[in-house]
């Protein structure tokens, strides 16, 4: 039997394609209709995922690193660094999580739309180098975690981080959720033993509060450490990955449902990063208190002056006494593994969103690790523990030095209208960031060639040799200011704000009947859908 079919270009298909299309959008405004109407804490609820997710990155070992070293070599004086950090922190990934829910694209997408192919690339590259500095602490965490628990060199830890992360990953298909509250517990248990601590040792509380609230660089190394605390608060990879986990949620199609959602992830954020402020300044204090004491036995003193990840469960000792390292060593493998997860996502998004490359998360996750365990891996035979603690202080570093190529062209773009229309940033937002970001950049900058001048001066190299380096790294270091000045000027092309609400509200204006703003569309990513978060959110 013959079965009729309507040709492509036919009247009666093109009808039957537009009433689809109709009922689809009718569906999506009646099912955007219901959820404003509910209360404000269930839309709320909807939104929570994304902050918390990109929280873990700001308790990684990576951060614990820089903390101890920070309160062992200058107790509480960098406790504000911590404090701006996260404040500019949570700024930004505000930001960050507005581009998302404003343009329907993440911030890698749209750079790949912006900007020429040449500088593109440079971008791409320099966001995969930021993910795989953000991993090399996870890797080296980890392995230290290893040792503590079972005595295993770091070295073959690092190896055995390899096969873990992919490990860890084969878990979720158990439930994401629960694996990711087991590892928040974990990681939380360390925070209980810090403040538990922070109650034996009972830090000044008044050079805590001159610690946070008035900044101060002096000793050796003050610069140095600062930068480095810095890099390991704000993380390039986690503004793109932000941008993209916030697609994963439905957001109500209005222009309220714009608002809304970017008041409801602010507040997520904030709430999240002032957990991790508070662990930070936990982990400082302890750190300073101890090192900084007058009853110190020689052993520990020895300790103090090289703090790293690996020798540290010593501080925890009045909480739990013998057992302090194994304790501390759990907590430090949940740390570790579970910052992994916000890297393998960034990784991924970043690679789709540039390349428009889709990589299944375990090859992608393989890749990282496998890049990053090779200088963990040297470093760790080469150098042992210490080698690989020192190796932690420069990856922060380079995250520090990388946050520029990522941090500029999210302040452009949220502050375009252009790219987000009304829900641009305002003026003291834009002053701000701005202000904040620029001197960052400067100080980044001016470390990075004072501390190459300090070296190339006063090392042991023969003179040809001190010339061909000056003349291989300052051309490097010219690039470096060029291209942060290109971003910061360069003007913005494409228009990627897709909910023309400033239409919406000339017509309400106008005497409209005020439901024009309901219909304004707001794109949802069917592809970044299957994020592990809350499964109310998929609804």
């Amino acid at each position: 039997m013959e079965i009729e079919r309507e040709a492509p270009g036919s009247e009666r298909g093109r009808s039957w394609r537009a009433s689809a299309q109709d009922a689809q959008d009718n569906k999506k405004l009646e099912d955007s209709d219901t959820f404003v109407k509910e209360p404000a804490w269930k839309r709320f609820l909807s939104h929570v995922g994304p902050g918390f997710m990109v929280s873990l990155a700001y308790l990684d070992p990576g951060n614990l690193e820089t903390d101890l070293q920070a309160g062992a070599n200058h107790r509480y004086e960098l406790l504000w660094v911590i404090l701006i950090g996260l404040v500019f922190a949570l700024i930004i990934q505000s930001l960050a999580a507005n581009l998302g829910v404003v343009t329907g694209k993440h911030l890698a997408e749209i750079c790949k739309s912006e900007y020429p192919k040449p500088v593109m690339i440079c971008l791409w590259l320099l966001a995969e180098v930021a993910v795989i500095a953000a991993d090399i602490p996870e890797v080296i965490g980890t392995a230290f975690a290893f040792y503590l628990l079972f005595r295993i060199p770091v070295w073959i830890g690092v190896l055995i981080t390899g096969s873990s992360t992919l490990l860890l990953l084969g878990l979720q298909r158990y439930g994401v959720r629960k694996l990711e509250f087991l590892i928040s517990m974990l990681v939380f248990v360390m925070a209980a033993c810090f403040f538990g601590e922070l109650s034996i040792v009972k830090p000044p509380a008044k050079e805590v509060l001159k610690g946070l609230f008035i900044p101060k660089l002096k000793g050796d190394g003050a610069t140095g450490d600062a930068i480095a605390l810095l890099g390991a608060l704000v993380m390039p990879h986690n503004l793109f990955l932000h941008s993209a986990l916030v697609l994963s949620r439905k957001t109500p199609a209005s222009v309220r449902g714009i608002k809304d959602a970017c008041r409801f992830f602010l507040y997520e954020s904030g709430f999240a990063l002032f957990v991790a402020l508070l662990i930070n300044i936990a982990v400082v204090s302890v750190s300073g208190t101890v090192c900084f004491g007058k009853n110190l036995s020689a052993e520990d003193t020895d300790k103090c002056s090289d703090l790293s990840l690996d020798n540290s469960s010593f501080l925890l000792k009045n909480v739990l006494g013998r057992s302090s390292s194994i304790v501390y060593g759990v907590a430090l493998l949940a740390s570790g593994q579970s910052s992994t997860i916000t890297g393998t996502y960034a990784g991924q998004y970043i690679m789709q969103g540039f390349l428009d490359i889709k990589m299944k998360t375990w090859l992608r996750n393989l890749m990282t690790r496998c890049i990053a365990i090779a200088p963990s891996l040297v470093v760790s035979i080469i150098g042992g523990s210490s080698g690989a603690g020192r190796l932690i202080i420069i990856a922060s570093m380079i995250l520090s030095f990388e946050l520029p190529f990522a941090l500029i062209p999210l302040l452009k773009f949220s502050s375009s209208s252009s790219k987000m229309g009304p829900h641009k940033n305002s003026i003291y937002i834009i002053v701000f960031s701005w202000t904040l970001g620029l001197m960052l950049i400067g100080i980044n900058v001016y470390f990075l060639s004072t501390s190459f001048v300090g070296w190339l001066i006063h090392n042991a190299l023969p003179k040809y040799a001190k010339v061909l380096v000056g003349v291989v790294v300052f051309p490097l270091m010219l690039v470096y200011v060029v291209a942060v000045i290109y971003l910061t000027f360069r003007k913005d092309t494409v228009v990627t704000f897709v909910a023309d609400s400033c239409k919406a509200d000339a017509e309400k204006a106008a005497g409209g009947s005020g439901n024009e703003e309901d219909d304004e569309p707001v794109p949802y990513r069917e592809d970044l859908a299957d994020i592990p978060l809350p499964a109310h959110s998929r609804g």
